[in-house]
């Protein structure tokens, strides 16, 4: 691609027009020659340091924020916003051919995604989404490693999904990804906020700062769908400048539920607008799901779809991988593998299934290594408070000792009655609850849900499905 071409509306330069053959900011990586390299400052490594060397490799032009007096330099104002937008003109600016669709928030980004490509799919619309678990492109699977995308790998896969004759794309669209500008240069036809509750603190350091980075996903749609049952949803409300409709599971809005019925199976309710009323019957269980599957129908509506279709698609799901989600058994016990990794997603995911159990609630779960710290007492408060027996384990440890970890967990445990156990190794830790589970018992595995994999010391990444796991304990009760 042409140098004018590519940097046209976003930079401006008296170099020579000429051939540019690549666009990266990852000095790692072998270029080739004339290739394009973005410096990026980020927390730990500041890439104007590595334009000197780009140069060296082959690279035609390095784009800066800062004179380094260097011949083939491009000055822009914010380089982090410059690259996004050079990433998405290289690929020809796939964004502008979709419908894109965001959803922000602590909890339920996942289930409210993949039941509205579900229900879009239903009404015949070839869909992509990008998400926490997996990116898909219709039917297609694509492994993700994180929830937003970089900006390279996000327009390549937006440019995939255009020419794939994709109309929607729904998105989870992080906080970080918001903050590091990685969808910058996006228009989102309806941005959805969920809730949010503590979490991500070790990357935006206060609640303010997390709340202020999902706000920004409200600068650049053209309509949002707001939970009023959060307060920072009533914030948001309040402070937003483009037209919000509003949902709530717990009192009246422009989309809210009546005649709530809530049972280990799922949740039941009718369905209300200023127009009609509708019954849900949604498979996954908890006050949460009612809230979740109303930001659905309340994205279908706002993007013009029938809301009686948009519910008989719902009616019809059997809920989502690693979202309270039953590991057969074949036993008088069951297990319910989730992904709950804050202290109000386990208190959700724990009220959901002891409203209706006929034995112990019995919850495994640990905290993640190199994240937030603070929460991980609050973490153990929430599954105490919400459980009758508690088996803290290890989660993602990464770089630090899982023993310690545990130590921090166990802090939020003092002056609580209900009995735990510790076991370090997350794999025995399942082998002994299921091999101590007693009738009617249900064991919910909180923290891993889609995840297939744990992540140790120095970022190594062993393969661990949890459904595996329980499957090979149950073979030792044979």
């Amino acid at each position: 691609m042409k140098l004018y071409d590519l940097i046209k509306g976003i930079a401006k330069t008296d170099l020579p027009d000429m051939e540019i053959t690549a666009v990266t900011s990852d000095n790692r990586i072998m270029i080739p020659k004339d290739a394009m390299f973005v410096c990026i400052k980020g927390k730990t490594f500041d890439g104007h340091t590595a334009a000197q060397q780009m140069i060296d490799k082959g690279a035609a032009v390095v784009v800066v924020e800062r004179d380094l007096g260097l011949p083939n330099q491009i000055i822009v104002p914010d380089t982090r916003s410059a690259y996004p937008r050079l990433c998405a003109a290289w690929f020809g600016n796939p964004e502008k051919e979709l419908t894109l669709i965001g959803v922000t928030g602590t909890n339920g980004n996942t289930t409210i995604t993949t039941a509205l490509k579900k229900v879009l799919s239903d009404f015949g619309c070839k869909t992509g989404l990008i998400g926490t678990c997996q990116n898909e492109i219709g039917d297609e699977i694509i492994p993700t490693a994180r929830t937003t995308p970089e900006p390279y790998d996000l327009f390549e896969l937006f440019r995939k999904m255009a020419d794939a004759k994709c109309e929607y794309v729904i998105m989870e669209v992080s906080s970080q990804g918001l903050e590091q500008k990685r969808v910058e240069g996006c228009r989102f036809k309806v941005g959805v906020f969920t809730n949010l509750t503590q979490d991500h603190l070790d990357v935006h350091g206060t609640m303010e700062q997390y709340y202020q980075a999902k706000k920004m996903l409200f600068d650049i749609s053209d309509n949002a769908i707001i939970n009023i049952d959060d307060e920072a949803g009533r914030r948001y409300l309040s402070e937003i400048s483009c037209p919000a409709k509003t949902f709530s599971a717990e009192g009246v809005a422009d989309f809210y539920a009546e005649d709530i019925i809530l049972s280990a199976d799922g949740v039941k309710y009718v369905f209300a607008d200023k127009d009609s009323k509708h019954n849900v019957d949604f498979k996954m269980p908890g006050l949460f799901n009612v809230s979740n599957s109303l930001a659905v129908i309340a994205c279908c509506e706002t993007l013009g779809f029938d809301i009686d279709k948009a519910i008989k698609s719902i009616n019809s799901m059997q809920g989502v991988r690693g979202r309270a989600e039953v590991v057969p058994t074949g036993r008088d016990f069951t297990v319910i593998c989730d992904y709950a990794h804050t202290p109000d997603a386990i208190v959700n995911v724990l009220k959901a299934i002891k409203g209706s159990a006929k034995g112990k609630v019995k919850c495994l779960f640990g905290c993640g290594g190199n994240r937030d710290p603070k929460k991980r007492p609050l973490m153990a408060q929430a599954a105490a408070d919400n459980a009758d027996f508690l088996i803290v384990t290890s989660d993602n440890p990464r770089n630090e000792d899982p023993e310690a970890i545990i130590q921090d967990v166990l802090k939020g445990l003092e002056g609580k009655d209900t009995p735990y156990i510790t076991i370090c190794d997350r794999k025995q830790a399942i082998h002994w609850a299921v091999k101590n589970a007693e009738k009617d018992d249900i064991i919910v595995l909180a923290g891993k849900g889609h995840e297939d994999y744990q992540i140790l010391a120095g970022g190594v990444k062993i393969h661990f499905d949890e459904r595996e796991v329980v499957s090979e304990a149950l073979k030792e009760l044979d």
